[in-house]
């Protein structure tokens, strides 16, 4: 099997999962190099080029809120879920585990 493909269909279902993971991640405050960091490290790999205009999106859909904390000689930018944020990760958690249990039924519940 060509590696480009499995890697392209591997990169698109990853990017699926990133607002899941970001959402997850920002039940508590991060900052941006912070929730890189903690992404990368439970296995989600997403570049800076990606995850700041992702987050921009979601704090213009209300979904996030920040906060910049100047206590520091670095300026950083704090991000949390908001209300709305909760409510749109409990569905899309919801529609997640839905998904993982409509994929199993489909192959028996084995594993190749």
């Amino acid at each position: 099997m060509d590696e480009d493909v499995i890697a392209g269909h591997l990169q698109e279902l990853r990017r699926g999962t990133v607002v899941l993971a970001c959402l997850t991640t920002l039940a508590r405050p991060h900052y941006g190099y912070a929730l890189l960091e903690t992404l990368a490290d439970a296995g989600f790999a997403v570049d800076g080029n990606t995850l700041y205009p992702l987050l921009r999106r979601l704090e213009k859909q209300g979904l996030l809120t920040s906060e910049w904390n100047t206590d520091e000689a670095r300026p950083r930018k704090f991000y949390l879920v908001s209300e709305d944020g909760a409510a749109v990760l409990d569905r899309l958690r919801t529609e997640w585990r839905s998904l993982d249990t409509a994929i199993g039924a489909l192959d028996g519940g084995t594993q190749r």
